[in-house]
């Protein structure tokens, strides 16, 4: 990204729009204002892969690892997982501090997992920070993995933006729909670690459909990548393994699967525009792989968005990510430098 453009008298611009820009625009290094000023380790911890990449004082990526999540082996099993590539990163003991960035709501403070699907086994529970710091003798900076991925696009934000662009409302939109929010350059974490968890806000158009939480008429169940997909199994009554599946049929002209498309998106933008109202943000910033999908999916969310925007926020559009495939562990890194840090030995 070159700049972003200045606030007008009618409120936010934006240069570079969702509908436009689905996937990021490049693999950036760790902005300024989130530098770390040390070599740290970042970890991203998903249902299916561990990333780990070793990031030297100016966020450049010196090495990288990945490997599978032990997901159905409990969280014992996890954590050593996540230390054995914190090892292999970093063989040379270089890294002063870990930062990890995990599926789950995550209490930064505490270091705990405070509520988890069952895509972890037994996540639920896991003192996170200090389980991984005893393993890995790292002191040890944890968050949520959408928070964490947000971090770095916080930063960029107040890095480009100028003076007062410190507000940033992030959705991330794959099998779960996951969120951060950002107000004056502080990230919000909450009790227990819930805020920014916009999936589980109220959707009308999933009413009564019962969400993986355990309530019903969230977000999640009717714009996740899952979600779309049941919505238009319900529509055709037939059943589809993927979004993807979907989307293919979206571009064939089927009408049950553009339906269940748009709706999708439209929802989101829904939400997403009453948040803005809410909130105030400089920028919204729409990731995750349902979005990369296609216009079809961009156009439908921008223009539930804008729908919902009060005047002084008209010029406010969604935004595709900065940042490409080491987002999360660029902001796992960040982590060491804002988050509480949990050590290993302590007694507990």
């Amino acid at each position: 990204m070159t700049g972003h453009s200045p606030r007008s008298a009618t409120g936010p611009t934006s240069d570079r729009s969702l509908p436009s820009a689905v996937s990021p625009t490049s693999d950036r290094s760790l902005p300024s204002a989130a530098a770390t000023d040390a070599v740290v380790i970042g970890l991203d911890l998903g249902g299916t892969k561990i990333a780990a990449a070793l990031l030297g004082p100016d966020g450049t990526v010196l090495a990288r690892h990945t490997r599978p999540t032990p997901a159905r082996d409990g969280a014992a099993a996890v954590l050593d997982a996540l230390a054995g590539a914190a090892a292999a990163v970093d063989p040379g003991r270089l890294a002063t501090a870990l930062g990890i960035a995990a599926a789950g709501v995550v209490d930064p403070r505490t270091g705990m997992v405070t509520s988890a699907t069952d895509s972890l086994s037994g996540w639920a529970g896991t003192a996170l920070g200090t389980g991984l710091a005893d393993r890995t003798g790292y002191p040890v900076a944890c968050d949520n993995d959408v928070r964490a991925t947000a971090g770095p696009e916080l930063a960029a934000l107040m890095a480009d933006g100028g003076p007062g662009q410190q507000s940033l409302l992030f959705v991330a939109v794959g099998t779960g729909v996951g969120g951060a929010i950002a107000v004056d350059g502080r990230m919000l974490h909450g009790a227990a670690g819930l805020a920014g968890h916009l999936g589980h806000l109220p959707s009308p158009e999933a009413a009564g459909l019962p969400c993986t939480c355990g309530a019903a008429g969230h977000l999640e169940v009717i714009a996740s990548g899952p979600g779309i997909a049941a919505h238009y199994a319900r529509l055709t009554g037939t059943p589809v393994d993927r979004l993807e599946t979907v989307a293919a049929r979206a571009g064939q002209g089927d009408a049950a699967a553009v339906r269940a498309i748009t709706t999708g998106a439209a929802a989101t933008g829904q939400v997403l525009g009453g948040l803005a109202n809410a909130l105030g943000p400089d920028r919204v910033v729409v990731g995750g792989g349902v979005p990369r999908i296609g216009p079809l999916y961009g156009d439908a969310l921008a223009a539930a968005f804008a729908a919902e925007l009060m005047p002084p926020l008209r010029g406010l559009l969604p935004r595709a990510p900065l940042f490409g495939a080491d987002a999360a562990v660029l902001g796992a890194a960040a982590l060491t430098t804002v988050l509480p840090l949990h050590h290993p030995g302590v007694l507990r």
